[in-house]
């Protein structure tokens, strides 16, 4: 199987987009902070997210701004992912990874990211970062017109994701 899959293209694995997403709870002066270091990171103006639903624990309303989120692709994608992964240290659990070929891991501050340097006007964040692996083909599942399922086989499994992370970026992946 392994020949295979090198022999052929549409077998290959591919970054398809990285998420960044920092949640800060509020709006207003922080939301926009966060903002403007979100897009300092990847170089794409993020879009504002808004609460689903109302937490009176929390203080959050239905409505409310709450968080920043940006999707970056293509040669930006493996660039931002790059900086991203030396800031945990090429180090990622292996709970991290489910079994399509998704992968996430949180930075606790956005200092750690390699060039970054601290503003005190911009003050310091966390962000999550979810990064999407797939096959050529992919997209058939969520097209607008005559959307198909993607067969077992033709979907990532832990193993290979393991095994790109690995050979393209130098990932260590841990145990638990």
């Amino acid at each position: 199987m392994g020949e295979v899959a090198l022999d052929n293209p549409m077998r290959r694995v591919r970054l398809l987009k990285v998420v960044v997403n920092s949640s800060i709870g509020e709006g207003a002066a922080r939301l926009e902070r966060a903002s403007k270091i979100i897009e300092e990171l990847t170089g794409q103006k993020p879009s504002i997210r808004r609460a689903k639903k109302t937490v009176k624990g929390f203080g959050i309303h239905k409505g409310e701004p709450i968080a920043v989120m940006v999707t970056v692709r293509k040669e930006r994608a493996v660039e931002f992912l790059k900086r991203a992964l030396s800031a945990v240290n090429y180090r990622i659990k292996e709970s991290s990874i489910d079994e399509f070929g998704n992968v996430s891991f949180g930075i606790k501050e956005h200092l750690d990211i390699p060039g970054m340097r601290y503003n005190p006007e911009l003050g310091i964040i966390g962000m999550d970062v979810t990064v999407h692996l797939g096959r050529s083909g992919h997209r058939v599942l969520y097209r607008s017109k005559m959307p198909r399922r993607i067969p077992r086989s033709h979907r990532l499994t832990r193993e290979e994701t393991v095994t790109y992370l690995r050979e393209q970026f130098g990932v260590e992946v841990l145990p638990g």
